[in-house]
């Protein structure tokens, strides 16, 4: 039986997670992530991220109407960052931790530092043949290193200049798959159990009631200060996670 404190921890993780994507249409698996790495361990945190990542991304993934023509555009990209991810988690399970902990924080210091600098790579349509496996590749062995679905995979899909509606379906399909890729590389490196999948079943309902707060919150608060709020303190846990790794 899961220990109580485990999942008040768990809970209110995801309360807070699902809050942030409410507010601004991302950031669960991040947040998520980056809080329990920082209080449990790394391959934990990945393992209870998996429900409630998988849940609310696969809604994100099927709004906006434009999924066939995503499709078309981006299998390469998509199929390369899925594949990849057990290529990322069989080094996860061969490593020392505090090195893939240590990489979590620094990419989560490189997505929220680039984001408050307002950095956008740029990759014309020509290029996207080679580029699309080339990010998707690397995208996938760091989320099976570090849990992370972000870096570089919702930069290149920012570059190449998707429409609004069609970038935050984009980052839904790429989550979802991702945490498809994920769980299956967890289990076939025997880093995810019925207690683990338990634990992150009961995060979904936090985690959605998260959402629902986070909606209403929207309307009150200005999303550029919560966006920028948001980033400074993934700054400060990513230094933390690589302070608490060394």
């Amino acid at each position: 039986m899961p220990d109580p404190m485990i999942i008040a921890l768990i809970a209110a993780t995801f309360l807070l997670a699902g809050m942030v994507k409410g507010v601004i249409g991302l950031g669960l698996p991040t947040v998520s992530l980056a809080v329990l790495t920082a209080v449990l361990d790394l391959p934990t945190a990945m393992a209870l991220l998996l429900v409630p990542s998988f849940a609310t991304n696969l809604w994100q993934a099927s709004l906006g109407g434009n999924a066939g023509i995503l499709l078309r555009r981006l299998w390469p990209f998509l199929l390369t960052a899925t594949a990849t991810i057990w290529i990322g988690a069989v080094g996860l399970a061969h490593f020392d931790l505090s090195v893939s902990s240590a990489l979590l924080g620094l990419l989560l210091i490189v997505y929220a530092g680039t984001s408050l600098a307002g950095f956008r790579l740029s990759v014309r349509a020509a290029q996207e043949a080679w580029f699309s496996p080339l990010f998707g590749s690397i995208n996938g062995i760091l989320t099976g290193m570090t849990g992370s679905f972000v870096v570089p995979g919702v930069m290149y899909l920012q570059a190449i200049g998707l429409p609004r509606d069609q970038l935050i379906q984009a980052m839904g399909m790429l989550f979802t798959l991702s945490t498809i890729g994920l769980g299956l590389a967890l289990q076939g490196n025997d880093m995810l159990n019925a207690d683990l999948g338990l634990q992150s079943g009961i995060a979904l309902a936090p985690a959605l009631l998260g959402m629902s707060l986070g909606q209403r919150i929207r309307k009150r608060l200005s999303e550029t200060v919560f966006r920028r709020v948001f980033f400074a303190a993934l700054l400060a846990l990513g230094s933390f996670i690589i302070a608490r790794a060394f």
